[in-house]
């Protein structure tokens, strides 16, 4: 049986996950995620603060499978598969993350003016 490319990279990303996430003991939450066909299942996820870049390069570039094994508990990958959530369910599952973690998704307040005015001479 022939695997894609993906699958692969996703197999290999979950295995290295989990090897490091086994040596650093990280904390999970628990989050509802929908599948296609309207069932919705608790997966186990990293809190959004703990997504390392690799995950959130995956999830830009539209690579679900990779943003997902680096996020979810090695034990939940297979039901991400089997929910094979739509991208509405995808966004719930994030905005779940968000609020069980109890930190913002890229809402950065950006740099502060100073406080002391400024004079042209």
């Amino acid at each position: 049986m022939p695997t894609t490319k993906a699958a692969m990279d996703a197999a290999k990303a979950e295995e290295t996950a989990a090897q490091e996430l086994e040596a650093d003991g990280d904390e999970y939450v628990t989050v509802p995620l929908a599948g296609y066909d309207g069932v919705t299942k608790d997966v186990r996820a990293l809190p959004n603060t703990r997504w390392r870049s690799s995950a959130l390069r995956a999830l830009n570039q539209g690579d679900f499978d990779g943003f997902f094994a680096g996020v979810l508990h090695e034990d939940d990958y297979e039901l991400f598969e089997d929910l094979d959530p739509t991208a509405e369910g995808i966004e719930g599952f994030a905005q779940a993350v968000v609020r069980a973690s109890g930190e913002s998704l890229g809402k950065s307040s950006g740099p502060r003016g100073s406080s002391r005015s400024t004079r042209r001479r």
